[in-house]
């Protein structure tokens, strides 16, 4: 990375190397099945021919376009915008305020961490128009991606008297035993059957996918369909659970947390293959979110999330930067949360939750049932249309299961409800059979607002939602009453807010 006089700095040669392996990469993938997939010397020859020039030409015309991008390409950070100026046939000149950038991440895919290069992506925080964009500069030495994360992101502090650089404040690391907790996800089942259709996918492309459903349909046959649908949840168990616990270690292996102790900024490195590297500055932090999946609940485990300006999800973001901890035990996550937010205890376990009207349970177990409802109704309509009468029992079962699966998560879900003030942050919970616990700092809270659709007018409901320019925008106490609504906010916004309390605005 060059330093002109004028500032200007270019991105590194070796991003050249990287585009051309990663096309070779894509053409294999692609181009190896399909080739031994062929049947006969003669059109081996001709489809490895086919493919071998197919190669050279797209990882030339990769490795072409990078080096004409990484000539059109240079960027310069100043005193007070940082500017980019790029493109090929249309050239762009991108300009952003320092003032402005929110988040500064790191990443690294394998082709760049052999190469010692990584991509550094600078945001803004929400996306609010297309000048929001994050600018991306793919690559850069690791060293100078490191240096430029710190150039943006960290303020100017004080020489040490001691003239010693403090060292980082490790707030947690990665604990091997953690990875027990990644096949509890939801994204088990999805994955054990994405591997189905993998299978199904990789036995077309070598002409075997008729072979492989007819002696599925064999075995079938063979086991019988109770005990072939057994078998086919272990194998679909097994299968995600290899797949998830691959997925964790991936995303997660490497995780660190830390504080640099002279700006109070939270660093998270983590990852296998693909290295990231995320800084949350102190002040842009608003509170944190405790999500409890429900199998990980049943565990006493949970993940924590950042509420923070800057870290909101957005498309241009490849992956999710809010996570300050992965699924971890509850002792663990109050810990990390506590520090994270620099009190003696987290609130989101410190505070004592009130209670919702009766009401909000009445509302829960109701739609829970219509929903734990749906397969029996589905099933009645079946019998109805096929003139079935031997479905009307299943029926009838799945009827009364419902209700009773549909009372048991209502309930469940009333008992998750509650909101709660301790200290700086107002606390809010919801959510079955997993939760979500949400501390937002009280001076985060920009706007309030009451709204009630036409089922919580008739119950006498409303839902309080506190907008704040960090994490999701808006976060909802709901269900609640209107009297207790507008008691909340009181306290919550205190009494600079109070005069305009009487002005409630209900979106119906």
């Amino acid at each position: 990375m060059s330093s002109p006089e004028d500032g200007w700095r270019r991105l590194d040669a070796r991003t050249v190397l990287a585009s051309a392996v990663l096309a070779l990469g894509a053409c294999l993938a692609a181009g190896v099945p399909v080739l031994l997939g062929q049947r006969g010397r003669d059109t081996f020859a001709f489809t490895l021919g086919f493919i071998g020039t197919g190669v050279v030409l797209l990882v030339g015309a990769a490795a072409v376009i990078e080096y004409v991008r990484l000539a059109r390409t240079r960027f310069r950070v100043g005193p007070e915008r940082v500017e980019v100026h790029s493109g090929i046939l249309v050239r762009a000149r991108t300009g952003l305020a320092r003032e402005r950038v929110r988040s500064v991440e790191v990443t690294a895919d394998p082709v760049l961490r052999v190469l010692g290069l990584a991509t550094v992506r600078i945001g803004t925080g929400q996306k609010a128009s297309a000048s929001d964009k994050p600018l991306e500069l793919r690559a850069l030495r690791r060293p100078d991606a490191e240096a430029l994360r710190r150039e943006l992101l960290e303020r100017p502090a004080p020489p040490d008297p001691a003239d010693v650089p403090p060292r980082d404040e490790t707030l947690a690391v990665l604990d091997p035993g953690w990875i027990r907790f990644a096949p509890l996800s939801a994204l088990t089942p999805a994955l054990g059957v994405a591997g189905f259709g993998a299978l199904l996918q990789g036995s077309d492309w070598f002409g075997l996918q008729r072979t492989v459903l007819d002696d599925a349909a064999r075995l079938a046959l063979v086991l019988g369909v109770a005990v072939s649908l057994v078998v086919a949840v272990l194998v679909v168990a097994a299968v995600g659970t290899v797949a998830s616990l691959a997925v964790f270690v991936e995303s997660w292996w490497g995780y660190r947390l830390t504080r640099e102790p002279r700006t109070g900024a939270l660093h998270v490195r983590r990852g296998l293959l693909t290295r990231r590297s995320t800084t949350l500055e102190e002040d842009r932090l608003r509170g944190v979110a405790v999500v409890e999946p429900a199998a990980v609940r049943w565990f006493g485990a949970a993940r924590v999330d950042a509420v923070a300006t800057g870290l909101s999800r957005g498309q241009e973001q490849r992956s999710d930067p809010r996570g300050l901890l992965p699924v971890a035990p509850a002792a663990v996550v109050d810990r990390v949360v506590a520090e994270v937010l620099r009190e003696p205890a987290a609130p989101t376990t410190q505070v004592v939750l009130q209670a919702h009207p009766p009401a909000a349970r009445t509302r829960r177990v109701r739609w829970a049932s219509a929903v734990c409802l749906l397969p029996a109704v589905a099933l009645a309509l079946v019998g109805l249309a096929a003139d079935a009468h031997g479905l009307w029992l299943p029926a009838l079962v799945l009827v009364l299961l419902g209700l009773a699966v549909g009372t048991w998560l209502g309930r469940l879900a009333y008992r998750n409800l509650g909101h709660g003030l301790v200290g700086r942050y107002v606390v809010t919970r919801h959510g079955a059979p997993g939760r979500r616990t949400v501390a937002l700092r009280r001076d985060g809270i920009l706007t309030w607002t009451l709204t009630r659709t036409p089922f919580q007018r008739r119950a006498g409901l409303v839902t309080l939602w506190f907008t704040t320019a960090a994490g999701e925008g808006a976060y909802g106490v709901y269900d609640l009453g209107v009297e207790q609504a507008m008691t909340l906010a009181a306290e919550t916004l205190g009494d600079r807010f109070t005069p305009y309390l009487a002005e409630t605005r209900v979106v119906a």
